[in-house]
């Protein structure tokens, strides 16, 4: 797979078309700065380095970028590289390219210890970064489909690491921002490596008929010129090309090959809005249309700001034709999508205070979600809703569209309006229905929400009911500035009754430096944010405990082991029990491992005395241990176990509801040689399924194995280890 070598010329000429003139001087020296940076740097097959930035940049072109975009394209390698610096970009070329430049070294930078957490941590960074300008996200895009494309120089592992990255991550954010043009390459791309078999034989069917289709839809384009011409409308006539990478998702879903109704598309151009309901009206007169296969994305556009008008019809020799009509300006943000307002028209730059910039108030509502979210994990979990789901449209009695998940509820709908009308929320209406709280709305339905300036706020109830994670999260933000002195009290004496109920020592817990571990641990600013965090729930008193005692608990072991040592009572015998399990001080008694929490050799442990069944063992974080259990605890460890003994675990997976999912879990467990107790499986009204194992390991080790090794398939959203 060759790829085309880029010049600066190139780059120049495509630039040229749509930057004004005085402006692609900062360009080329943005190239001439680079390329020294870069001077003697090649890649394995002698290339020299500086290719890959100058494709990037024309991939930029191709989507319209302003020129800081594409300088920020030219530059971003020498600083991931090392070769300079942001702040030498930022003397030499401004703070506007500088800034882009750091944006998108961070985000290629980002590194983590597990794939689980590489995945979650970049999710939330690229979406908190773009709430601070979306062209690094853009500049980030087009480095991707540069690296997909030489990606067959890479070992197949990596290979199908990285396209499934691309596919997981930056696919639903390039169609998010509509830049289909990017979107649609990088889709083909990651299933050709993620799954070559399926992309080959796609392509070959296409290739087989490919004669026939180009020649039923030459006829297709001539009858309907000649309509276009004979009713004097000005238009363009363009046969659309099926992406490899839609027609498998339509297979995907049980669709033969032969019923895909838009292998044979045409897309139609015309000047204005009124053309585009003309020359609709022009075509069913003349072919007759499919049953519920039109669609009006124009009076009501996608979230992404698609518009355009689809119809299927029966068109010549009997084939059905999806037909696209579309205005010149709907098509530009249909394929170039947000990155086309960056554009230069007509000699003067568009304006970026109208309508559209509200589109990226998407990005800034999202990162709020940053402040409420303690985790990269629950982050993630959140915005899968917000932008991996379907989407509805729902009408203010203003006529405004409200853009909201599908299975969204009027509490959702109140606060895509505005926080303070979901604050101020008493009921609402739909289609003029008095209607709960909890109402699933629908796309078309009319919903007026009443508030009342005496309204107490939002009920803890609507965080169970409601879809949107931007609700959640704006209805914890208010829990937390309504009750944040209550919190803070209650959060201070919940800590502390923690570290008194565990034996120790305040002041020698709540050092500064045991405060600070903590704080970096949780990701909160300062003691009072964390003590709020206990307070309302965010995060419990025993796990902030147990971070702050770490490292007094280690020492305190270390010593403990010395004076044992000194005094000779280290009993240097290796200890061998059934269970695996060794309960100090304490022989011939019966262990056995509980149930509930599973515990594995590496899990903290403790044992739990039972009336007239000895000792149980369970996990340290076991939430079936109560205070009052703490007179009946004893410490407990883990020796070696009689018969190389194995330990049942329980993992819980979380999945989109595909074919062959269940197949390619068991496979990744057969490939594993990991023994398998129990497995069930259980589909979801959303698409998606909760799958249960129960698999025997050795140690945690093994398990996190397990675990990471499971999160890799396809369309897994987590996997969890759980307790019963």
């Amino acid at each position: 797979m060759s790829k085309k070598t880029v010049t600066i010329d190139n780059l120049l000429e495509e630039a040229s078309k749509y930057i004004h003139e005085d402006e692609l001087s900062i360009i080329k020296d943005a190239y001439l700065f680079a390329s020294l940076k870069h001077e003697g740097d090649t890649y394995s097959t002698g290339e020299p380095y500086i290719t890959h930035p100058l494709s990037v940049s024309y991939v930029l072109t191709g989507v319209f970028a302003d020129s800081q975009s594409i300088c920020a394209g030219l530059l971003h390698d020498a600083v991931i590289c090392g070769h300079t610096t942001c702040d030498e970009i930022k003397e030499k070329f401004g703070e506007e390219i500088s800034l882009l430049v750091d944006g998108v070294a961070k985000l290629t930078r980002l590194k983590f210890s597990t794939d689980s957490d590489y995945l979650k941590e970049y999710y939330k960074k690229i979406i908190v970064g773009m709430s601070e300008d979306v062209r690094v996200i853009i500049i980030k895009l087009a480095d991707a489909v540069c690296s997909m494309r030489s990606l067959w120089s890479l070992p197949e592992d990596e290979q199908k690491s990285r396209a499934r990255e691309i596919l997981n991550i930056l696919v639903p954010i390039g169609d998010h921002l509509g830049i289909h043009k990017l979107k649609s390459e990088l889709e083909d791309l990651s299933l050709r490596y993620l799954k070559p078999d399926v992309y080959y034989e796609i392509a070959e069917r296409l290739n087989k008929t490919k004669v026939e289709r180009e020649n039923t839809v030459t006829k297709m384009k001539d009858i309907v010129d000649t309509i276009m011409i004979d009713n004097n409308i000005k238009h363009e006539i363009a046969g659309r090309a099926k992406s490899i990478y839609s027609i498998y998702n339509k297979l995907a879903k049980g669709k033969n090959f032969s019923n895909i109704y838009d292998l044979f598309g045409l897309r139609i151009l015309v000047d204005s809005v009124d053309d585009c309901y003309i020359v609709l009206g022009l075509i069913h007169s003349k072919f007759k249309p499919m049953p519920n296969r039109f669609k009006d994305y124009i009076a009501m556009p996608k979230p992404n700001m698609y518009q355009s008008l689809h119809t299927t019809v029966f068109g010549v020799d009997g084939y059905l034709f999806e037909i696209q009509i579309r205005t010149y300006e709907m098509h530009e943000i249909a394929e170039k999508g947000i990155a086309a307002h960056w554009a230069y028209k007509e000699g003067k730059k568009v304006n970026k205070n109208n309508n559209f910039y509200e589109k990226l108030n998407w990005f800034q509502k999202i990162a709020e979600n940053d402040e409420t979210e303690a985790t990269a994990e629950s982050f993630m979990e959140s915005l899968k809703v917000d932008l991996l789901s379907d989407k509805i449209y729902v009408f203010t009695p203003n006529s405004d569209i409200i853009e909201l998940p599908k299975g969204s509820c009027i509490v959702d709908f109140a606060y895509a309006i505005h926080s303070e009308v979901g604050n101020k929320m008493i009921g609402a209406t739909v289609n003029d229905k008095i209607e709960p709280f909890d109402y699933v709305l629908s796309t078309g339905e009319i919903c007026d929400i009443r508030t009342s300036k005496n309204s107490t706020g939002p009920k803890r109830s609507w965080l169970e009911i409601a879809t949107a994670s931007q609700t959640k999260s704006k209805i914890k933000s208010f829990f937390k500035k309504a009750e944040r002195g209550e919190n803070l009290v209650k959060g201070e004496i919940l800590l502390k009754d923690e570290i008194k109920a565990n034996n120790f020592d305040i002041d020698e817990v709540m050092t500064e430096e045991n405060i600070e571990i903590a704080l970096n641990k949780y990701k909160f600013t300062n003691l009072e944010e964390m003590y709020v965090a206990i307070g309302y729930g965010g995060i419990s008193a025993n796990k902030v405990f147990a971070r702050l005692t770490e490292k007094i608990r280690k020492e305190k072991q270390a010593q403990a082991k010395l004076e044992k040592l000194v005094s000779g009572e280290e009993d240097n015998k290796k200890i061998v029990t059934e269970t695996g399990v060794y309960v100090k001080g304490v022989d011939n008694i019966l262990v056995r491992l509980s149930k509930c929490c599973q515990p594995i050799p590496g899990d903290e442990i403790v044992g739990f005395i039972t009336k007239g069944r000895g000792v149980t063992v369970h996990r340290h974080s076991c939430p079936n241990l109560s205070e009052e259990d703490k007179e009946r605890l004893l410490d407990v460890e883990w020796v070696e176990s009689l018969n190389a003994r194995r330990y049942s675990v329980t993992l819980q997976l979380h999945a989109f509801d595909r074919d062959l999912l269940l197949q390619n879990v068991l496979l990744t467990l057969s490939e594993s040689r990991v023994e398998i107790k129990k497995l069930n499986s259980e589909s979801k009204s959303d698409k998606t399924c909760v799958i249960t194992i129960s698999i025997y390991v050795k140690n945690v080790s093994e398990c996190d194995f397990m675990i990471k090794k499971l999160r890799q398939i396809q369309d897994v959203y987590s996997v969890e280890r759980i307790i019963k």
